[in-house]
């Protein structure tokens, strides 16, 4: 990727485009089913999140291996009081360091690498005490969301905070069976372009189990949105 934004500015766009919703509710609500405790939010990015299950009373560790999100995390207010690692699930303590752990934000399908992935739930399922929880999202395959990443339907205009405007958008397309490409594109208003591509893995609910048990965990609650509804074939998108 050819950037014509800074790393701060790069953080200042994720934040404009990824503001608290519905998805942070169910995860800081999921957190406080066991209040005070230690949590893991693992691919934590600029700490929303994060911060806000501090500020709930929890002993927090945010992890992130992109410089730029972690750097903005830790300049919010609030972000003393959560411990911030450079790195990947290869970086947590192999302790039982941890009651619950938190994949928001779809992190699980950006970790698109089979191994990886693999790895990582071996590295969180280390890290979390005898019984402790781990929770994170991934969209439904069957509903083929990456579809409807068109730049017709994904097209929109932003300023950041220090007035630089951007218009955006999106295209994707499935390289192979359960692996979506996704190109972010950027037009700044002085004429300069850039663009920055990304894969996704779109996993099934059989294959997500059959790789969970496969690390030692047992498969509790699968909701098909963020308010609890019961998972449906084709509706988690």
């Amino acid at each position: 990727m050819q950037s014509f934004l800074s790393p701060a500015q790069h953080a200042d766009l994720y934040d404009a485009e990824n503001t608290w919703t519905a998805a942070e509710d169910f995860f800081l609500a999921f957190a406080n089913e066991q209040p005070a405790s230690r949590v893991l939010d693992l691919g934590c990015g600029t700490g929303r999140l994060t911060i806000a299950l501090a500020e709930a009373g929890h002993l927090v560790t945010g992890v992130e291996p992109h410089p730029g999100s972690l750097n903005a995390a830790r300049a919010k207010p609030g972000a003393g009081a959560v411990r911030w690692i450079d790195g990947t699930s290869a970086a947590l303590p192999q302790d039982a360091a941890f009651d619950a752990a938190i994949m928001s934000a779809h992190v699980a399908q950006a970790i698109a690498d089979e191994q990886e992935w693999a790895r990582t739930l071996r590295d969180v399922r280390s890290a979390l005490v005898p019984g402790g929880r781990l929770v994170f999202d991934s969209r439904d395959p069957q509903a083929r969301a990456w579809e409807r990443w068109t730049p017709a339907n994904t097209r929109s205009h932003l300023t950041l905070p220090d007035g630089t405007a951007l218009q955006l958008w999106i295209d994707a397309a499935e390289l192979e069976q359960g692996l979506v490409g996704i190109t972010e594109h950027r037009f700044l208003a002085d004429g300069n372009r850039e663009f920055e591509d990304a894969l996704l893995a779109f996993r099934g609910e059989a294959a997500l189990r059959r790789d969970l048990a496969e690390t030692g965990f047992t498969v509790g609650p699968v909701f098909g949105g963020w308010a609890g509804n019961p998972w449906e074939p084709a509706t988690a998108n």
